[in-house]
């Protein structure tokens, strides 16, 4: 019995270590990614409201990402909990940025280059709502602390790809551009699944669910971005802008000029 509650204390140790550096380094990947934007000239601070609006709310989850997870391994669960309730209201906020701030892009005709303007209006939403899918499972199971985090790890790696798009020479992997950027984030949860099957032998059931959650938000883009509701989507959403004259199936030509992002 002894020897079971010693191996319990060891996991849950190794699991604070795993969450917490997996945390800091997701951050340092989505800051370097946007800090590489800003120093290449594709990004300014003059930028519509609504950019800097929606930049402030992920940047913020991040932070409050690594907060959490250095307030679990410091032992600081009240703490802990308050600041949970807040990043409930703080992940509404996202998802509904995050939606508006796309659908503004391809009214606008400015979505990047190197993807097709329907591909981008399907695949942006879906991951910011897979996020909140996944964020909101997290919250929900905030009594199960190994599902609690599994999942909470699952939702931030949607946020970790389009750091990598910023970091990865994205326009020299067109036509797949996007898919590069999934794959490479997705190697975060694997990498927590690889662990637990070296510390217990087996994947700990949340990473699957969490791993077959954003592998069906990867398909359900693909099968919904090449299809007529695709296009019906594309058309209604813009209706009267100036993505209506844009082909949606198209990939943009480069811009004269240095690319913007984010208009």
């Amino acid at each position: 019995m002894a020897t079971l509650a010693w191996q319990a204390h060891v996991a849950t140790v190794g699991d604070e270590r795993f969450f917490l550096l997996s945390a800091i380094i997701m951050a340092a990947i989505i800051v370097a990614g946007f800090s590489f934007q800003l120093a290449m000239g594709r990004s300014t601070f003059g930028s519509p409201v609504r950019v800097h609006i929606h930049a402030v709310l992920f940047m913020g989850w991040v932070a409050i990402y690594v907060l959490q997870n250095s307030l679990v391994a410091s032992g600081r669960m009240r703490l802990h909990r308050r600041l949970g309730w807040l990043a409930a209201v703080w992940m509404v906020a996202m998802v509904g940025s995050g939606v508006f701030v796309t659908a503004t892009m391809v009214r606008n005709g400015t979505v990047p280059f190197f993807f097709q303007p329907v591909h981008f209006l399907i695949f942006d939403p879906l991951a910011v709502l897979t996020f909140g899918a996944l964020t909101t499972a997290a919250i929900l199971l905030r009594r199960r602390t190994e599902w609690h985090r599994r999942l909470h790890f699952c939702g931030m790696t949607i946020l970790i790809s389009p750091a990598f798009g910023r970091l990865l020479p994205l326009p020299l992997m067109q036509p797949w551009a996007w898919e590069t950027a999934f794959v490479v984030s997705l190697l975060f949860p694997l990498t927590g699944a690889w662990l637990d099957v070296r510390r217990s032998g087996r994947v700990h059931p949340a990473w699957t669910l969490g791993i077959a959650v954003i592998l069906a938000s990867f398909a359900l883009t693909q099968a919904i971005a090449y299809s007529p509701l695709g296009s019906a989507i594309y058309d209604r959403v813009t209706a009267g802008y100036p993505g209506a004259a844009i082909d949606p199936l198209a990939f943009p030509p480069p811009p004269a000029g240095p690319l913007m992002t984010g208009r």
